[in-house]
């Protein structure tokens, strides 16, 4: 029996790999979350632990020290502080942001060259989830289904109507051995409108589409080279070699030329139609953490009357006040009469705005860039 027969034959869960794509700026987080301080290196939730960090430890009792995390070259050190564990062979560097299907694709890539039985998952380090043991058991439904042959998406049961989420259309049962719940995918789609969506929660059919991919690295590559052959080429050129002394050289060389696709579609919708995709639901507590209403819901920080703060050493007052408060300074901010209100202080930049109008912090942040103002971005 040769080696890779060997290896085939492992529990699932032994060729369990993760990976931890830790990309984008987060701009409807501005001014806290900047291209040189992301949101997953801050700790949005008050918890003590920076989302890449919590990230990393909900996934340590799954995959032990077998975990890659896919993020900047300007994050480097951020992110090694961050996870000393992390060997440097599993910090995966891009030198500019190419989206998803190439930062999931060269991660897959790498982890073909050193073990083609490898089942991969991709979790997003941006991502407030609890409790750990919801997760964890939704992640090895996702293993058993992955190794019977199916790209696994893990679905978060909608708990109501968003228009912020695509949405997972689910089918009929697929029956796997230790994952009772998987269904087959009928479709993905796009964000809907407060109708649509509410027909979508209605139905009991729909899931919202949380980005967590659980796959054999095999079947997500061979769908990555049928739907996006150049893509798939340059992941294969810097795959063989990374663990050479021609890394950086190859990676340098290779990486600003490849195309900038999502792995949604890359990979995940012509998957699905091909009938390649199956869905485990997930009935933990999830969030993206998309914009500042979302740290005021889901934040354990300590609270000022109805206001939630944010920052060591903070000095604020309120009265008559509600909503968020977060500061990188100890100037004092006092709140008086007034609701749902967004207070981000820092030493550069303040924001002021509402819960209601926080995801229009991204087009502050376009209109600073087209006027030049990039030093406080």
């Amino acid at each position: 029996m040769n080696t890779d027969q060997v290896k085939s034959q492992k529990s699932p869960l032994d060729r369990f790999v993760a990976v931890i794509p830790a990309g984008g700026v987060g701009t409807r987080l501005w001014p806290l979350s900047r291209a040189a301080a992301p949101k997953f290196l801050h700790d949005l939730t008050g918890s003590g632990s920076t989302l890449l960090r919590a990230t990393y430890d909900r996934l340590q009792p799954l995959a032990g020290d077998r975990i890659l995390v896919v993020t900047g070259t300007a994050h480097r050190d951020a992110v090694s502080r961050q996870l000393p564990e992390i060997r440097d062979a599993d910090l995966v560097l891009e030198s500019e942001p190419k989206d998803s299907a190439a930062a999931i694709g060269l991660a897959a890539a790498i982890l073909y060259q050193r073990d083609p039985a490898t089942i991969m998952g991709s979790f997003a380090a941006d991502q407030v989830i609890s409790p750990d043991e919801l997760f964890h058991s939704a992640v090895k439904e996702a293993i058993y289904t992955a190794a019977a042959g199916k790209i696994v998406t893990i679905g978060i049961l909608p708990t109501h109507p968003s228009t912020g989420f695509g949405y997972i259309r689910s089918g009929k049962s697929l029956k796997i051995q230790g994952a009772p719940s998987a269904q087959e995918v009928v479709e993905f789609v796009e964000k809907p409108d407060e109708d649509v969506a509410r027909q979508y929660v209605e139905s009991g059919e729909y899931a919202w589409n949380a980005g967590m991919f659980v796959a054999p690295v095999s079947l997500m590559l061979s769908h990555l080279e049928a739907n996006q052959p150049v893509l798939f080429a340059g992941l294969q050129e810097i795959a063989r070699a990374w663990d050479t002394p021609e890394r950086d050289e190859v990676t340098a060389r290779v990486w600003p030329t490849l195309p900038k696709i999502a792995i949604d579609y890359a990979v995940a919708e012509p998957a699905a139609e091909a009938g390649d995709v199956a869905v485990v639901p997930g009935t933990f507590r999830w969030d993206d953490v998309g914009d500042f209403a979302s740290v005021g819901r889901l934040n354990s920080a300590r609270e000022v009357d109805d206001v939630t703060v944010l920052g060591e050493g903070a000095r604020v007052f309120s009265e008559n006040a509600s909503g968020v408060v977060v500061t990188d300074t100890k100037r004092v901010i006092a709140l008086i009469g007034i609701k749902d209100v967004v207070i981000v202080d820092t030493p550069d930049a303040l924001l002021v705005t509402t819960m209601a109008n926080s995801q229009r912090v991204k087009a502050a942040v376009d209109a600073l860039k087209a006027s030049g103002d990039t030093d406080v971005l």
